[in-house]
Parts: structure tokens; C-alpha cells; sequence
């Protein structure tokens, strides 16, 4: 079979590699046909990631069932599933509470996409993938929902998600504050529709980037230019940081009002980033950061999908066809979804 493969900075190749083969009776092998590009790929394929090449691309992805287990109950051959990025067994004592990033039973870091350092589980972009714990793993496509507005329910969708409901659900119709900037920055536009879905009073947008900022305004945020980045923007009770800089960091966080919360989505690569301690201190604000947990909150983001609050194609920036994926990866603005034509 065919897999898209990063083999070093600027380059991206179709391999020939073996298929997968079922390793057990919980698995099930399927086959991606709605590829989404995650905000980190455009890191990636330029280099600018610690993951070593060669490795398989792609982590968010709808695909069709294949071949399943003779223990699988929850899908058969022929459905449509959204496969989470991260590998999680769904009965160990993490994935119970919810924490599936975080399963025990698996190595740490196990995922799609990322090579080595992610446990060599393959790539979306491929003609199969092996997934394990099937019944736990694999979530029906609601009908009616397409593939290319669900490719990426399981990560990008889902982090927008976990930045604004759980505090809106806390604090309903709070004014919201989104910082975004960056390559391929979807997440903050994501959760700025989420927000609005949910019912907030407002959400500011601020972005380096116009084709973004003209995005946010589509789906109704109040976007606003961003040359040079502030000490602060205001006081608002949730803010969200997805700007990748230390400095957006510490203005996110001067930003969030006493006893407000700060949602961060982005990394810093491996440096040690300064924060304002002191402020924080004093104003008493919850910081939340870490991996989206990707299983959990799948069900949560394909009923917002469903229900037509939110609208994940408004988002998408390119689409292309299969073939084209190696050279559209490399020169996607926000997000690219890879078609699979047949």
C-alpha cells in the first residue's frame, strides 16, 4: 500500500509500504477517506519539530471500516467512523476518568502521525490503518454528516472544544478573548465558533493574519488585527491562548480576569517559557493546558456538527483531491482537507 510520508524538511513522498493485518480480535483495519491537516503538520513538514523522519503524516481523519475482530460489536464493514489521533484502550483507570490521551495500557505517546516518538502507529494518509480497541476507538459518522466536516472532530474541532465549553458551562455567556497567530492556526478560529454556539456574550479575536481575521468574521467573531503583541488586551473571564508565543503567553494570562481561566493549546518547543507569576498570584486564574483528550470528547464535537451549531467547513481553507496531497501539505494556509476521490 501507499503511505504519505515526511522523509525530511520540505520533503514529502509517497512510499510503498506493507498493509496492516488485524493483531488481534478488539482491532479492526480501515481506510481514511477525509483527511484533515492538523495546526502542527505545517511545523512539521517544515522541519521544526523534534519527531525524527522518516515517518507516515496525517493524525485526523474519517475513514471506512474494512475488516474488524471477531470481538468487535460497535461497527461492522462498510461504516463511516472518525478514528481519535491518540491510542486508548477505554478500561484502563485514565481512559475512565475521561484522561485518553493518558491511557496506561498503551506506550506513552501512542498516535497516529508522528513516527517513532508516537510508537510507529502509522499515518492518516495511507490506503489502511490498524486500529486497536475498536469498540472503544471508533466513532460512527452521524448521517448526514460529511466526511470533510468531521475530518477534523478529533483533534483540531475537539481542542477549540475543550478551550471554551467546560468554562462557558461554568461562567454562561462570559465574554470570551482569543489569541491566535502562528502557521495554520485553525484551533483558535474552532473554538471561537464553539464559543458563539455556546452562547457567549462575545468573543475578540486577535490574529497576525488576514485570511484568518476575514474567517473569524464569517463566523460572526470580533477580529481585530494584531501587529505587534501587547502587555494585555483587556480583562475578560476565559481567555485562550493559541498564538505560539511566549509573549502572546503572558499577555493571555495578564488578559484573564480574577478568578478567570486560561486555556493554552499551543507548545513552546522545549524551552522554558516565563509567565507572570506574580499577577497570576494575585488574580487567583486557573491555567489549563496539555493535549486534547481526543476519544472523549469526539461524541461532544460530532453533535455540535449534527446540529449544525457549528459549521467546520467555514474554517476549511483547501481541499484537494488524494493525489495532490504531498504538494498541498507543504503550502495549506488554515486547513487542508485530502479527499479520497474513489
Amino acid at each position: 500500500m501507499q503511505e504519505l510520508t515526511f522523509v525530511g524538511p520540505g520533503q514529502i513522498e509517497w512510499r510503498e509500504v506493507p498493509a496492516p493485518a488485524l493483531e488481534g480480535d478488539v482491532e479492526a483495519l480501515v481506510r481514511p477517506i477525509a483527511v484533515a491537516t492538523c495546526d502542527l503538520d505545517a511545523v512539521i513538514v517544515r522541519g521544526l519539530t523534534p519527531f525524527p523522519a522518516p515517518f507516515a503524516l496525517g493524525h485526523e481523519f474519517v475513514a471506512e471500516v474494512l475488516d474488524i475482530g471477531d470481538t468487535v460489536s460497535t461497527v461492522r464493514p462498510g461504516d463511516r467512523v472518525v478514528v481519535p489521533f491518540e491510542i486508548s484502550c477505554g478500561t484502563c483507570a485514565f481512559c475512565t476518568r475521561g484522561l485518553t490521551a493518558n491511557c496506561v495500557t498503551v506506550p506513552r505517546n501512542s498516535m497516529y502521525g508522528f513516527g517513532t516518538w508516537s510508537r510507529n502507529w502509522g499515518g492518516a494518509l495511507a490506503d489502511v490503518v490498524r486500529v486497536p480497541f475498536a469498540d472503544h476507538m471508533l466513532v460512527k459518522l452521524p448521517a448526514g454528516v460529511l466526511p470533510a466536516a468531521a475530518a477534523s472532530a478529533a483533534d483540531n474541532i475537539a481542542d477549540g472544544w475543550r478551550a471554551v465549553v467546560p468554562q462557558l458551562r461554568q461562567r454562561p455567556g462570559a465574554p470570551v478573548l482569543i489569541l491566535a497567530g502562528g502557521r495554520a492556526a485553525s484551533i483558535p478560529l474552532y473554538a471561537a465558533a464553539i464559543a458563539l454556539a455556546l452562547g457567549a456574550e462575545r468573543v475578540d479575536f486577535y490574529d497576525t493574519d488576514e485570511q484568518r481575521l476575514a474567517i473569524a468574521r464569517t463566523i460572526k467573531a470580533n477580529a481585530n488585527l494584531l501587529e505587534t503583541l501587547p502587555d494585555r488586551l483587556g480583562s475578560y473571564p476565559i481567555t485562550v491562548e493559541s498564538s505560539g508565543d511566549p509573549k502572546g503567553l503572558a499577555c493571555a494570562l495578564r488578559s484573564t480576569e480574577p478568578g478567570g481561566h486560561c486555556t493554552i493549546t499551543s507548545m513552546y518547543g522545549l524551552s522554558l517559557v516565563p509567565v507572570p507569576m506574580t499577577e497570576m498570584y494575585m488574580k487567583g486564574i486557573t491555567v489549563s493546558t496539555g493535549r486534547v483528550q481526543s476519544r472523549t470528547l469526539v461524541p461532544e464535537v460530532l453533535n455540535l456538527i449534527e446540529t449544525r451549531r457549528i459549521a467546520p467547513e467555514l474554517i476549511t481553507t483547501e481541499t484537494v483531491g488524494w493525489h495532490e496531497a504531498a504538494e498541498a501539505i507543504m503550502h495549506y494556509t488554515t486547513k487542508l482537507i485530502i479527499l479520497r476521490e474513489s
